[in-house]
């Protein structure tokens, strides 16, 4: 009698694995924007991603904007040459950092073994990050409530190596909080069978 075998789910590609971390970024970055109140909540609309629902920019400006940088750092992550993006929430009347979102990119190195290692469910990459955009979420109720106009900057930190349009991206500063006035907060992590990505926010706390 014949048997069959369900076949066995290959590993994510390198392509694969970088179009999910870019798409990750899209919808941590609409979620931190809403959540802080960098945008009014009337320009998000609800969709359905990761199981759940989560909250997408209306406004066409800042929409491009982000497709825009996203299909660059898309680039660098297929090349292994971005290390690091932040999202940095800032006073519009000061310029002061209020908050830094950082999103530290890895990649997962091969197990040394002779058996190769089984490929991470899809199941278990969405609900890595299902989790991590539901503590986004839920950081609004420690984060300091911010109560003045701001805007944001977004910052790749990429190898020397790296391909760096210069037409859209410069040098600057790093937007950092000074230490003495600086709280930290690690969030959860996702992997996929190429990429591992860290998270954590930084904020200004004056207490």
């Amino acid at each position: 009698m014949a048997t069959s075998q369900a076949p066995t789910r290959q590993a994510i590609t390198l392509k694969g694995s970088t179009n999910l971390v870019t798409e990750f970024f899209k919808y941590a970055a609409n979620t931190i924007l809403f959540q802080r109140g960098v945008y009014p909540s009337d320009d998000f609309h609800m969709v359905k991603k990761y199981g759940q629902t989560v909250l997408v920019t209306q406004d066409l400006a800042l929409e491009n904007y982000l497709d825009r940088i996203l299909k660059q750092v898309n680039k660098w992550l297929l090349t292994g040459s971005v290390t690091q993006l932040v999202l940095a929430i800032i006073s519009k009347d000061t310029r002061l950092p209020l908050e830094r979102w950082v999103f530290d990119v890895n990649l997962v190195e091969p197990a040394d073994s002779a058996e190769p290692t089984p490929a991470k469910p899809d199941s278990e990459i969405q609900a890595e990050i299902r989790y991590i955009l539901k503590q986004i979420v839920s950081t609004v109720t420690f984060l300091p409530i911010i109560d003045t106009p701001t805007v944001f900057n977004i910052l790749a930190y990429t190898h020397d190596s790296a391909d760096v349009p210069a037409d859209e991206w410069v040098d600057t500063d790093p937007l950092a909080i000074e230490a003495s006035k600086s709280q930290q907060v690690k969030l959860r992590s996702f992997s996929t069978d190429v990429h591992r990505i860290e998270a954590m926010v930084a904020y200004r706390y004056e207490g």
